[in-house]
């Protein structure tokens, strides 16, 4: 049986139990969160590889923009520079940040302060305790997912499309190609709130996804492409 109990209340979030088994794409809680204007806000999730740059950099302006936003990698570890190519950091996800910075000062601090490591964990860390795996999500339902990289996009759709598609909601997967540096993130960032805020603002991303797509293309000159999937 389904139990579903809405509250109209500010920032209350309404869960969905499902009895027996896996509820859709392993989904047993379904969070929706109220907005001030008494309307369903949509939750965003940002993805990139490793939960460090990009996705956190667009996490970090969307949350204190007040959007509702979690942020995911799709690797199979954190991986971040080292003293040579062949030669990165890699840590399990899961790993706090905090860990991971005391880390790599500790191994040569002089080194992660110039290529900007502690400066992006030192983001991280008032954004979050730890990156965490896209494909161990097992609670969290979004209306849309936004992808930084072909790669990464296609990684995500590989889970998506093994996981069971049993509620029948629709979301919204949209990737917006973003090279991995910090300069490039923090351009991103800003590109990826506007998008985000022309999903969250329109009557029914269903019927205007392609008209948004377009017109933030004509805006800014990215051309971000989508797919719609099922929970």
């Amino acid at each position: 049986s389904t139990a579903l109990a809405l509250s109209a209340r500010v920032g209350v979030r309404a869960c969905v139990s499902i009895e027996g088994g896996r509820a859709g794409a392993a989904c047993r809680c379904l969070r929706i969160r109220v907005d001030r204007q008494g309307a369903f806000a949509m939750k965003f999730a940002m993805v990139c590889a490793s939960n460090m740059n990009r996705s956190m950099e667009a996490h970090n302006l969307l949350k204190n923009e007040g959007l509702d936003v979690e942020s995911y990698g799709v690797g199979s570890r954190v991986k971040m520079p080292g003293p040579t190519a062949r030669e990165p950091n890699v840590y399990p996800f899961g790993t706090p940040y905090a860990t991971m910075y005391e880390d790599l000062k500790r191994k040569d601090e002089a080194l992660y302060e110039k290529n900007g490591l502690l400066k992006m964990l030192e983001r991280n860390v008032k954004v979050k305790t730890a990156p965490q795996s896209w494909q161990e999500n097992t609670t969290v339902m979004f209306d849309v997912v936004l992808t930084f990289d072909d790669g990464v996009f296609d990684k995500l759709m590989d889970d998506v499309q093994q996981r069971e598609q049993k509620l029948m909601k629709s979301f919204l997967v949209i990737n917006m190609a973003v090279k991995d540096n910090p300069k490039e993130a923090g351009r991103a960032a800003p590109l990826a709130l506007q998008l985000c805020r022309k999903i969250e603002e329109c009557e029914d991303w269903e019927d205007d996804i392609e008209d948004i797509v377009e017109d933030f293309t004509n805006e800014t000159g990215r051309k971000p492409f989508y797919t719609v999937c099922f929970y």
